[in-house]
């Protein structure tokens, strides 16, 4: 292996390691490209902002309606074989969409119906991608692990996936959704490397109704994991508030104009890339306790900064050290909760996790929009400040534990 593969992939990461990153990238291109692509379409057909705001509500509504069901099934069968399934009908809902559009039936009733069915396929996708990481490496390196597959989205689907999905949609509107269809088949492909894993053991058949509420019991009487839940959910809600507006904040309150607007998001991802880069050496040097505690307190400073700037270009370094501290953030987050998650509850638990995530950002999001709507464009980051440094304050010990705890042992899954 080069320098620059041992770089990427270490080789202690073990041989599936390198597929699994490859299929993550590539899956990323494609939604990368979609991110930018599927507005861009939505508008062409519509002029209406509930219907364009609808599109992007659709992706998120399937973590909400599915999210925990995806986790119980993740849990119940070959994790591997049911990533490539997702794949899969990811590929069959995209190409239908293309012909669609070559054929020119398509209308936005169409494309609404396929942003939810792909979201939805989506959920099975990423909730079972999230559980074999745990099962190819060691705990001790889940953290790198992760910072690789957190440097593979921000690249893919932050950087270069929306750039080339504009460029794409200009060419024509049917030729980005193709490529994403080429890069979520590749994917699959990908992923069919990795060694068959192992399905979790079972004592005897349950319901998926059971398995759900096993999830949740088990993360609710976990302290750390419960914890941590509850800080992630409540960071969300505050982050989400100001980053509903953040278009208007940046175009109305600050003058930066559309290119501007697309600056703020470009600078957090080129801010998270180095973050996750220097995760590496972070892990190493610092311990996880005072790893969160200073992200968790650079968030709340980050609203602030927010809330008293007027000047775009202090923005843009405010966003790129958001960036920077909030991939931080995010990779150490998963590590620590797959650290202590049993194997054969990782796809529940995991689930749980993003049902708040999710759950965060759309209640966040109305807040934000009322608040701003009643006190201005700033009021939403003063908002975040203050419900972020509060859940700062009364979660400071408990960062402490959480980044100490032992993980669970498997046959710790049934005592619920």
């Amino acid at each position: 292996m080069t320098a620059l593969g041992e770089l990427i992939a270490p080789r202690r990461l073990g041989r599936d390691f390198p597929w699994l990153m490859s299929a993550a990238w590539t899956s990323n291109i494609g939604d990368g490209i979609a991110l930018a692509a599927a507005p861009l379409l939505i508008a062409s057909m519509t002029s209406s902002p509930l219907l364009v705001a609808s599109g992007a509500m659709l992706q998120f509504l399937p973590w909400l309606l599915f999210g925990l069901h995806a986790g119980a099934i993740a849990d119940r069968v070959e994790r591997r074989m049911l990533v490539m399934l997702a794949h899969g009908i990811r590929a069959v809902i995209v190409a239908a969409l293309v012909v669609l559009l070559v054929t020119g039936t398509a209308n936005i009733a169409i494309v609404l119906v396929v942003s939810f069915l792909y979201g939805t396929a989506e959920v099975f996708a990423d909730t079972s991608t999230s559980t074999l990481l745990p099962m190819m490496v060691k705990p001790a390196d889940l953290g790198i692990g992760n910072a690789r597959l957190q440097a593979g989205f921000l690249v893919a689907n932050q950087l270069a996936g929306p750039p080339l999905g504009a460029f794409l949609f200009a060419v024509g509107s049917f030729w980005p959704f193709l490529a994403q269809v080429l890069a979520v088949t590749l994917g699959l492909i990908l992923v069919s490397r990795i060694a068959r894993q192992p399905v979790p053991p079972r004592a005897e058949p349950t319901r998926v109704r059971h398995d759900i509420g096993q999830g949740l019991r088990w993360a609710w009487r976990n302290k750390p994991v419960r914890t941590l839940i509850v800080i992630i959910l409540a960071f969300n809600i505050t982050w989400a508030a100001p980053w509903g507006i953040l278009v208007l904040y940046a175009t109305e309150h600050l003058g930066m104009g559309p290119v501007g607007f697309g600056a703020l998001t470009t600078a957090s991802a080129v801010g998270g890339l180095l973050g996750t880069l220097s995760f590496g050496w972070l892990e190493r040097h610092v311990s996880f306790a005072t790893i969160m505690k200073v992200c968790l307190t650079l968030e709340v400073i980050m609203h602030l900064a927010f809330a008293l700037t007027t000047n775009g270009v202090v923005a843009l370094v405010i966003m790129f050290g958001f960036g920077a501290y909030a991939f931080v953030w995010g990779t150490i987050s998963t590590t620590v909760r797959q650290r202590l998650v049993p194997h054969d509850l990782q796809g529940r638990v995991g689930s749980v996790n993003m049902v708040g995530v999710f759950g965060g950002m759309v209640l966040g999001q109305a807040l934000g929009g009322l608040i701003a709507q009643t006190w201005g464009l700033t009021a939403p980051w003063w908002f975040a400040f203050a419900g972020s440094a509060i859940t700062l304050l009364l979660m400071w010990r408990q960062i402490s534990h959480i980044a100490a705890a032992k993980p669970a042992l498997d046959g710790d899954a049934v005592a619920v």
